[in-house]
């Protein structure tokens, strides 16, 4: 329902779309050029990852260099990994989210 049970204006429709896509494609932008960082380890392997997900930097500190144990450095960055995607999960519902709210949910979004 429209307010007055009149039609919608198109017009105005059309320019809140546009700076829906606006400020969409400025957040997205943001989200590229920030980073956060995930640890595991105490902090003997640390990851960087951008916001929209994208490793950037990975660094192992050698006390977490075991040639005889591959495997716990393996799960070491797996973990790291998993904790700087999970910060970068965070941050996309930061920026995205109150830009998706007026979007009532729309169905085959991916936030």
């Amino acid at each position: 329902m429209f307010p007055g049970g009149g039609q919608p204006d198109m017009q105005q429709l059309l320019q809140q779309a546009q700076k829906m896509q606006q400020d969409l494609a400025e957040a997205q932008q943001e989200l590229a050029e920030s980073s956060v960082e995930g640890s595991a380890g105490g902090g003997l392997v640390k990851v960087t990852v951008s916001g929209s997900g994208e490793l950037q930097g990975l660094v192992i500190d050698p006390k977490a260099v075991d040639p005889e144990d591959t495997e716990t450095l393996a799960d070491l960055i797996l973990a790291a990994v998993r904790d700087a995607n999970a910060a970068a999960s965070t941050l996309q519902q930061e920026k995205l989210g109150p830009l998706t709210q007026g979007l009532g949910g729309m169905p085959g979004l991916p936030f």
